[in-house]
């Protein structure tokens, strides 16, 4: 069966047990795909692409609802920042 691999890097399970620092660091800051039996089995992520993941998804989500307000019908009220 093919499966779909979303990094460049692979590395086995048995090479994570042996070397996890290691592991991490052939991803040069991006994932790595760890396989078990030669199938993707999960995503090892550096501390600052994972931050920066859960960034962009926030900010997705914060325009998701400034959105979803700004089409309810209602008209928006103008606000400066200072005021705030």
């Amino acid at each position: 069966m093919a499966n779909i691999v979303l990094a460049e890097v692979t590395a086995s399970v048995s090479e994570l047990k042996r070397n996890p620092m290691g592991t991490v660091a052939a991803g040069e800051g991006f994932p790595v795909v760890i396989l078990n039996r030669n199938e993707p089995a999960f995503y090892c992520i550096p501390v600052k692409a994972y931050e920066a993941l859960m960034e962009k998804l926030e900010d997705i989500e914060l325009n998701a609802l400034a959105e979803a307000r700004m089409s309810d019908g209602k008209t928006p009220v103008k606000v400066l920042l200072d005021d705030l």
